[in-house]
């Protein structure tokens, strides 16, 4: 198979998408590209109407091929599109019923993109047939270094609910279940008189008088899933049989809801990722990071793509902030430091026509002049400086449990509270990490734990006894285990463990809770902790009962005052914490700094601006600095025995970080995040 990953060199480039311009302009751009420092496009993502006029026209690969002889003759090597992602309209006068069908029973119509029925074999064979004739043409083009198969499935199209895919949705579930009893236990369908007879009588969780099966909703999420996986996998079995020698990706987007990556993750051959932290968010920099370390870790550590970002504004916020000079610099060395070895844009020139018109490309609407392309000529160079990067891996002690099905579970209806969401719980958490100096992975259930000193869980609604015991084996071999509110309540058939909540990690946790108690929006309720200090819970707060464990905190006040709100237990050779309120991040961050001192992880006090990483190889240890305040220089003090990466120079331990401004150190020695430390932030300046 191809080497992707050239260990000198850092990918750069964007989309490119020359179908929308006149051949005279490709010639420019390839020109441009050069003088960018541009080594890597994707083509061809949009262009299957361009490259097939009709069911019966012969495809129309002359364009493409001008193209690609070009890049290749430019140095530039091609992440070539199986073109899928977006259906021609004759598709749909040929075959009406593969657009797809919403939960309310409207069927989509043409004019927009991602229009496509999972499920419909009409589609799924021109898909078939569009894919093998790419692969026949370009696999063996001297240019071709990676496949893209489709775009950023699940991002418009992530469920249909049409009769094709409730007829693929029995079928799984008879591949699930068996047979129709085992189907009715788990659902527990003799609530509500639900019981099934017949296969034929179940539908997809369509919009109905009042709330569907929970267990019906978390199997419709994990068919749909699956039925987005088998049309990506549909594709990869052309390319592995006509082109084995080429790896293959698909872009992911960040956290989206619907789509389990971890089970697509583990068939590709390289992690790719999508990202645009909102400029106008002075934190969303934490976000994108979070999101960074999850591709990463879906990877196994290797090194990934960021295959799209914006190099200022994109088009479809409310309101679209442009990113401040020397943001979209920051926003991508970010994504090296956390283990990207391409940076790439959508897209390469901004479009004059079309949806996306007004989102910032690498050469703007204004051309040469603008200051956008003379930053991303300039990061093109110092790309270059920074290629001993693409060597490391990002070294770990800390995992982050993230369990897609739990977090399904977690927000079907019909909770106690539908203000308990995932994310801004995750990422609350997450910030808190950063804050301590710590390098995070993110694992799955089932996930190998052996390797890290402490595993935090800020949710895990969902909790198979396979995965229960996961977590109580990692404890018991010493192992450190925080794990938040509202966990370890339903199985894998969103049915509820008796006894005390969470059943299955009572004895690891020596404590069990009797009851929640939601609090409103602008409710909290206070709670001391150890030390003394006040804290103040919101959204969420249990009633907890100590059965080994001793109190960390507690509540003090409503029914809920003297118990315990954060509870401490020595399990075997480890030791579990379980918080019983949703607090603050600078709460968390309290008692991470205990569990992870605990564990015998080094920890500092970091402001959530400045992004402190590591990244080790046989070259040795390279600390990133990135600093994402917008105003305030930040002194801090480094290790010694630094230097810069692009230089041979050492670098004084006193370093003096303007807004917006990154470094990359060098060490010949081991080092990790939280031997930084913030002496000021420049008061002048904020």
């Amino acid at each position: 198979m191809t080497n992707l990953f050239n260990p000198d060199q850092l990918l750069y480039g964007g989309d490119y998408n020359p179908e929308q311009w006149p051949p005279e302009i490709w010639r420019e751009d390839v020109r441009l590209m050069q003088e960018a420092g541009v080594n890597f496009v994707s083509l061809g993502i949009f262009s299957w109407a361009k490259l097939q006029a009709g069911p019966e026209a012969a495809f129309n690969f002359g364009w493409l091929d001008e193209v690609m002889a070009l890049l290749h003759a430019g140095g530039v090597g091609i992440n070539l599109a199986t073109a899928t992602a977006s259906p021609p309209p004759w598709l749909f006068v040929q075959f009406p019923d593969a657009r797809p069908v919403t939960w309310d029973g409207v069927r989509l119509e043409v004019g927009g993109r991602q229009l496509y029925c999972p499920s419909h074999q009409g589609f799924r064979t021109a898909v078939r047939a569009l894919v093998r004739a790419m692969a026949q043409r370009y696999g063996d083009h001297p240019a071709l270094r990676l496949w893209h198969v489709n775009n950023e499935y699940g991002c418009h199209i992530s469920e249909c609910y049409c009769d094709l895919c409730a007829e693929q949705f029995r079928g799984w579930l008879r591949g699930r279940y068996g047979d129709i009893d085992a189907l009715n236990a788990a659902w527990g369908t003799a609530f509500w008189s639900q019981q099934y007879h017949r296969w034929a009588e179940i539908q997809p969780p369509r919009q109905a008088p009042t709330y569907a099966n929970p267990a019906q909703q978390l199997d419709w999420r994990r068919f749909s899933s699956d039925n987005l996986l088998s049309l990506y996998e549909l594709e990869v079995a052309v390319l592995r049989e006509l082109t084995p020698h080429v790896p293959v990706t698909t872009n992911f987007l960040g956290f989206l809801k619907n789509v389990n990556y971890v089970q697509w993750a583990s068939r590709e051959d390289v992690v790719s990722l999508d990202a645009y932290p909102d400029p106008a968010d002075p934190h969303s920099h934490v976000e994108a990071a979070l999101q960074y370390d999850m591709v990463r870790s879906l990877g196994g550590g290797r090194r990934w793509l960021l295959m799209e970002q914006a190099t200022s504004a994109v088009n479809w916020r409310t309101r679209n902030a442009p990113k401040r000079p020397g943001l979209m610099r920051l926003d991508s060395l970010q994504a090296v430091a956390h283990g990207a070895s391409a940076v790439m844009y959508f897209q390469w020139r901004a479009s004059r026509a079309g949806a996306e018109k007004y989102h910032s490309g690498m050469l703007p609407h204004v051309g040469e002049q603008s200051r956008t392309w003379q930053e991303v000529k300039a990061l093109g160079a110092e790309l270059r400086d920074l290629k001993g990067l693409a060597r490391m891996g990002v070294p770990t002690k800390v995992a982050l449990l993230f369990d897609w099905e739990s977090w399904w579970a977690l927000e079907i209806d019909s909770k106690p509270s539908a203000d308990l969401r995932q994310m801004p719980v995750v990422l609350k958490y997450y910030a808190a990490l950063r804050s301590l100096g710590q390098s995070v992975d993110l694992v799955w259930p089932g996930s190998d734990l052996n390797g890290y000193a402490a595993v935090i869980a800020p949710n895990a609604y969902l909790l198979t006894a396979q995965s229960a015991g996961n977590l109580r084996s990692f404890v018991q071999r010493g192992g450190h285990l925080v794990l938040g509110p509202f966990s370890g309540i339903v199985d894998e058939h969103e049915q509820i463990g008796l006894g005390g909540y969470p059943a299955l990690l009572r004895d690891v946790l020596g404590a069990w809770v009797e009851e929640w108690l939601p609090l409103a929006p602008g409710e909290t309720l206070g709670l001391r902790l150890e030390d003394g200090r006040e804290a103040r819970a919101s959204t969420w707060a249990e009633k907890l009962h100590l059965s080994g464990g001793r109190a960390l905190a507690q509540f003090t006040e409503d029914y809920l005052a003297g118990g315990a709100a954060i509870s401490e237990h020595v399990f075997r050779k480890g030791r579990s914490y379980y918080l019983a309120a949703d607090l603050a991040r600078e709460d968390i961050a309290w008692l991470l700094r205990r569990a992870l001192a605990a564990a015998g992880a080094a920890v500092s006090d970091l402001p959530l601006e400045l992004d402190v990483g590591v990244s080790s190889g046989e070259d040795g240890w390279v600390l990133s600095l990135l600093n994402f305040h917008r105003t305030a220089t930040l002194h801090l003090r480094l290790p010694e025995g630094g230097r810069e990466l692009s230089g041979e120079g050492s670098l004084a331990s006193a370093l003096a970080l303007a807004p917006l401004a990154a470094r990359f150190v060098r060490y010949d020695r081991p080092i990790v995040p939280s031997d930084v430390r913030v002496v000021a932030s420049d008061p002048a300046h904020d």
